[in-house]
């Protein structure tokens, strides 16, 4: 069985290293081919990956990737993500909503067994939901242009297995941190200054509008929810959060990056406030009971491990 993974970025290669070990073969689609990124995040092993390049808004050529290379699992991560999606609107949409729609019909001409469609729990109108952890069922329109076109996604993701009737999992995650996440251009990115920033002895800037309360979830958790989506039984409503359960401030973020790297300084750049913020936690009851999954990381060993991870590769 291969899988094919749209996007290099920090999901997709996550799940790549759960499913290389497990000995299935991977192959990723993505404009660019980023072949340094990968040797960080799978290794060695990442020389006998291929890589197609491609965009996914040319149906034919994610169409004939996923014939030529026999793909039965598609995982689905490319698109742009944050305020590029607004930058302009007509492109973020583009890419988002039509590409998504391209890797759907692919999929259906393809003959693939299964999409694992990993969307965000930016999908949620947290205008309404409220006050309590957020489950599956929550109202979704966030009002914000990335939140909606992963809206679309979904639903045009839900068309398309009604109607053609392929297997599809949708995983919403939380905002997800780890090695690499600024590749897409992440609110999590500040993370990964903090840290880098600490290790260095230097100062981490980060911007206002970054310095929200958020919840968080460390890729390689991610990764692992992803895998179990593409392999097991799934259940009635294959819908899944994925995240901690717990909001993590700002200055407890901070907090706890200066527990790991030691006397940690940083300077918040003034500008707007922070536009997003995670409200409720999300409800992880309908994930650990539909795909056995619960996170291992809280935010202190995710840090604790992503650290390890980059003085690793400082030398």
């Amino acid at each position: 069985m291969t899988t094919l993974v749209t996007g290099i970025g920090l999901v997709g290669t996550s799940f790549a290293r759960c499913a290389l070990q497990r000995g299935e073969p991977v192959v990723f689609l993505d404009l660019q081919s980023r072949d340094e990124y990968l040797r960080a995040r799978l290794g060695p092993i990442a020389a006998d990956v291929p890589t197609v390049k491609a965009d996914i808004r040319d149906l034919s050529a994610v169409t004939t990737a996923m014939r030529e290379h026999k793909v039965e699992t598609v995982v689905h991560t490319a698109g742009l993500i944050g305020d590029s999606v607004s930058r302009p609107l007509y492109t973020g949409l583009e890419v988002n909503v039509t590409g998504t729609i391209n890797v759907l019909e692919a999929v259906r001409l393809a003959r693939v067994r299964r999409l694992v469609h990993v969307s965000s729990f930016a999908v949620y109108d947290r205008r309404r939901a409220r006050g309590a952890p957020i489950t599956e069922d929550a109202p979704r329109g966030p009002g914000r242009a990335y939140g909606n076109s992963k809206v679309i996604k979904e639903l045009a993701a839900e068309s398309y297995q009604k109607e053609f009737g392929f297997e599809l999992a949708i995983l919403r995650p939380a905002n997800a941190y780890g090695y690499g996440h600024f590749e897409g251009g992440s609110f999590g990115s500040k993370i990964q200054a903090l840290l880098e920033a600490g290790l260095a002895g230097q100062t981490a800037f980060v911007k206002q509008e970054h310095t929200m309360d958020f919840e968080y979830v460390y890729d390689l958790d991610v990764g692992r929810a992803v895998d179990l989506a593409a392999t097991v039984d799934l259940p009635d409503k294959p819908v899944f959060n994925i995240g901690t359960g717990t909001i993590t401030s700002f200055d407890d973020l901070v907090a706890a990056a200066r527990r790991i790297v030691g006397d940690l300084k940083v300077q918040v750049i003034p500008g707007a406030p922070p536009a997003v913020s995670a409200g409720d936690p999300l409800d992880l009851s309908h994930t650990e009971a539909g795909l056995g999954w619960k996170p291992t990381f809280d935010m202190e060993a995710g840090l604790s491990h992503y650290a390890y991870e980059l003085r690793g590769r400082a030398g």
